[in-house]
């Protein structure tokens, strides 16, 4: 097929996926939005907060890949652009048996962390508000690090260039996940292990469902099989895999920490204003994920075929959508006071300064991500790994500083802002440099 025809089927491709992923998004939004004040009605403020902690640890599982899960799918789609179909197989094949070798030794390594060490103090929980700590964090760590393997499936789509489908996955692990919550609640119980087990359970079902379904009926020509099991691509996809990783689990400190932080360094009941105000902002992230999602593999197909002018074209689409995203930021800032007393009531108390300074960190977010999802399809990652380190090395000690010196949670959050400003301006030179043909040396790795 021709360059253009290429570009046209790449573009209708992305366009079909955009639409079906803000279909799937805008019911994944309602889902997430209506279980803040389920799960905050179940457990109270103290609880909720707790429960908001463990799942920011979890996360740390769910990243432990060693970046696999995005190395497979950029080399997914380079596979099936050249028709390589065996070397497609031999891949999603390698990648299933490395997750599995990876999460083994850990489940069994976390478990022997939870029972050998005090969690209560770790976690800054007064045992006589939760008196199963343990049990909790041994079973939703269980039901994650079994998740880990099969969630591949979800790349497995995305390498295929069908994010639509990976979102809808996503989704309906959340649906059940709310359906029980609400079980949980007009029963009557609040137990934070129920919750747990919902939460990190819902997710399990529907990826053991997701795989037989794809690899039995819809794509039985790239099912995995362990003879085709191969070290070498292991290796190879693990190369690749090892930057997505390092990037992650900078991501991962700057992101995911903050729960843990705040919990510690203020109270688990800080949380639940935080996570508020950064779920409601995070919904515009959401919808920019949906849209940028599509184009990191498309933008590995256009550059494996050597297409710049549509990488070109695709650019000029991401600065519009942009400008909206930031007029609605401004917007949601505006109307937030009134919003968060339909969504959670008068049970929680924000305080103006967090919502504006929470609008400033997304909209920092967004506009980094506004240039990485396309330097992720590239694959040039050396740039994005040293900065998001970087800035995951400063935050931590930073963020301790800056809390000891001022005791205010909305300087805490003014650092989260600070750190990963300059990655942001550096993904921005380096796309026009790869955009232009301009980049040289560190620019082009």
């Amino acid at each position: 097929m021709s360059i253009d025809g290429n570009s046209r089927q790449r573009s209708s491709l992305l366009k079909k996926n955009i639409l079906g992923s803000f279909l799937i998004k805008g019911w994944s939004a309602v889902v997430v939005f209506l279980m803040v004040p389920a799960t905050l009605h179940c457990l109270g403020e103290y609880r909720n907060g707790i429960w908001l902690t463990i799942s920011s640890l979890l996360l740390w599982i769910d990243n432990m890949d060693i970046g696999l899960g995005n190395g497979m799918r950029n080399k997914l789609t380079a596979y099936l652009a050249q028709g390589n179909i065996q070397g497609a197989r031999s891949l999603i094949s390698s990648t299933f048996a490395m997750l599995t070798l990876i999460i083994i030794p850990t489940l069994l390594i976390l478990l022997g962390l939870i029972y050998a060490c005090d969690t209560y103090r770790f976690l800054n929980v007064d045992p006589m508000q939760v008196s199963n700590l343990n049990e909790i964090l041994m079973v939703t760590v269980t039901l994650v690090c079994t998740t880990f393997v099969f969630k591949l499936i979800g790349n497995f789509y995305m390498g295929l260039q069908l994010p639509a489908v990976n979102n809808l996955l996503i989704a309906l692990g959340q649906t059940i996940a709310l359906i029980g919550t609400w079980i949980i609640y007009f029963l009557d119980t609040h137990s934070l292990m129920q919750i747990a087990l919902v939460n990190t359970g819902a997710s399990l079902v529907v990826f053991l469902t997701a795989i037989p379904v794809t690899f039995c009926f819809k794509y039985p020509h790239l099912s995995p099989c362990f003879r085709l099991i191969n070290l070498h691509e292991a290796k190879e996809v693990t190369s690749m895999g090892m930057q997505f990783f390092i990037m992650q689990i900078a991501s991962l400190v700057l992101f995911a920490t903050s729960n843990i932080l705040i919990s510690k360094l203020f109270s688990p009941a800080m949380v639940t204003p935080y996570q508020i105000t950064y779920r409601y902002f995070s919904l515009l992230m959401v919808i920019f994920t949906v849209i940028c999602m599509p184009f990191w593999n498309a933008t590995t197909d256009a550059y494996t075929r050597k297409d710049m002018e549509w990488i070109r074209q695709a650019n000029q689409k991401m600065k519009i959508m942009t400008l909206g995203i930031l007029l609605g930021i401004v917007c949601m800032a505006v109307i937030s006071g009134y919003v968060y007393k339909i969504w959670v009531g008068e049970d929680v108390k924000i305080d103006s300064r967090m919502t504006i300074v929470m609008a400033l960190y997304i909209f920092i977010l967004i506009y980094s991500m506004r240039y990485s999802y396309f330097i992720n399809g590239i694959g040039k990652l050396r740039l994005q790994i040293i900065f998001t380190t970087g800035a995951a090395i400063l935050f931590i000690p930073l963020a301790y500083a800056v809390t000891n010196w001022t005791h205010d949670i909305i300087c805490f959050m003014g650092v989260m802002c600070l750190v990963n400003i300059p990655g942001v301006i550096v993904n921005r030179i380096q796309f026009y440099k790869l955009l232009n043909g301009q980049a040289t040396g560190i620019w082009t790795k």
